[in-house]
């Protein structure tokens, strides 16, 4: 596989990569394939998610992705509804996000080690717990 495309994040203020893929989650759980599109090796899910943290609670901003027939896609056309944000009840687990310089490259999914991981423990939803593991 090849490295892959990070989500973004809004965390404290900042817009950070996030080497999770929260969304996958939901699809999972509602046992619905995905619906987007894969345009090339490094973006195998086919989607960029836009997501936040907002007092303690994770939520999905933005999709940049393409259904099967080349029509954009909205957040409204996979969560009716919900144009500006949708809460990520369906998600129970760790979000990662890198922090300070790459130490470690790999040519394969999120593989690649940096300074430090904010490891994000999350469920249904709700921030449970932050750890920062320094990877020096």
């Amino acid at each position: 596989m090849t490295v892959q495309l990070s989500e973004t994040i809004m965390y404290e203020g900042k817009s950070r990569s996030l080497l999770s893929c929260p969304l996958s989650d939901y699809f999972s759980l509602t046992n619905t394939p995905s619906p987007f599109q894969m345009n090339c090796t490094a973006l195998w899910r086919g989607y960029l998610g836009r997501w936040e943290i907002k007092k303690e609670r994770l939520y999905l901003m933005q999709l940049d992705a393409e259904f099967d027939d080349d029509n954009e896609i909205t957040l409204q056309d996979i969560f009716p509804g919900f144009s500006e944000r949708v809460f990520a009840h369906w998600y129970t687990g760790e979000l990662r996000i890198p922090d300070g310089e790459q130490m470690k490259y790999e040519h394969i999914g999120f593989g690649s080690q940096y300074e430090r991981d904010i490891l994000i423990q999350v469920k249904q939803g709700v921030v449970e717990k932050v750890l920062v593991k320094n990877n020096v």
